[in-house]
């Protein structure tokens, strides 16, 4: 095999809590992934130069090593001594810095593709090992579906698949820094925190909307103050009838989930209306067997 294509698929966090920070500057976070049906495209080819070639097809994005998919393919070709060089397509239609982790999956396709290249016989487990030197997210990405998160995010447990259903995804016209959110999160006693373990159990009981009604972001209590049009996004996805909306990550893109087709059909129109978010999508829960 010269050349491989594939989907590198986004995510949401239906619960995310922060539990304390570590002397290293990270978080310990416990959290609940999931993937929707959101991708990029990536084709990755080798060529007979040595080296990394990306492309991609907005024209703003790095295509040098501040690109995850650099990182990716440089670590697999310093790690195991390629000789060859790759040359990498990106089709990119997961937002960007919007909280689903595009530029983490985008990476996880890369170490999986040249797996697959350059037969390098790397099972998923040692797959996830490389991944979290690229990111913290990365691992989830190879991994895939329903699973909580622990540690700073690669300590993965995979769950029974949640109930599929359409996704809303609106992102607002605005930048969050992930560090700035977390250095002004407040961790003291007096905060409440999201109930992970109930939302767990929910998702075993195939229960969508105890999964929704337990649905929570403690990285809200920053950005929330900071963006109003966040609080309005959820707001409005609420009012046009989702189960329970929320901010994914460190936002700032909002997601609602629906227990029906139309309903959230009607709410992606109204929102696209409102102009309160830059990009809508109506997608859906990935599931992974």
């Amino acid at each position: 095999m010269e050349k491989i294509n594939l989907k590198a698929l986004a995510k949401i966090n239906l619960g995310l809590d922060v539990l304390s920070r570590r002397e290293d500057g990270y978080h310990e976070v416990k959290m609940l992934m999931q993937t929707i049906h959101l991708y990029d495209r990536i084709s990755i080819a080798k060529t007979r130069e040595p080296g990394i070639s990306i492309t991609a097809n907005l024209d703003f994005l790095p295509v040098n090593e501040d690109n995850l998919i650099y990182k990716a393919a440089k670590l697999l070709q310093d790690a195991y001594g390629l000789k060859e060089g790759v040359a990498v397509h990106l089709q990119k239609h997961i937002p960007i810095a919007a909280g689903l982790a595009g530029g983490s999956s985008d990476a996880a396709a890369v170490l999986y593709g040249m797996n697959v290249l350059f037969r390098l016989g790397l099972r998923r487990k040692k797959r996830m090992e490389l991944g979290v030197k690229i990111g913290a997210d990365v691992p989830y990405c190879l991994m895939r579906g329903t699973a909580l998160a622990e540690g700073i995010g690669e300590k993965l447990k995979r769950l029974p698949p949640m109930v599929k259903c359409p996704v809303l995804i609106a992102k607002p016209g605005i930048g969050i820094s992930t560090r700035y959110v977390y250095e002004h999160l407040d961790l003291s006693d007096s905060v409440v925190h999201p109930n992970i373990d109930a939302q767990i159990a929910a998702i075993r009981a195939k229960d969508l909307k105890e999964t929704a009604r337990h649905m929570g972001n403690m990285l809200e209590t920053v950005v929330l103050a900071r963006y109003p049009v966040v609080a309005e996004l959820k707001r409005c996805m609420v009012e046009c009838g989702a189960l329970n909306a929320m901010m994914s990550g460190s936002g700032p893109t909002v997601f609602g989930l629906f227990e029906r087709e139309d309903t959230a059909r009607a709410a992606c129109k109204t929102l696209q209306e409102s102009r309160l978010a830059k990009t809508v999508f109506l997608t859906e829960i990935y599931n992974v067997f």
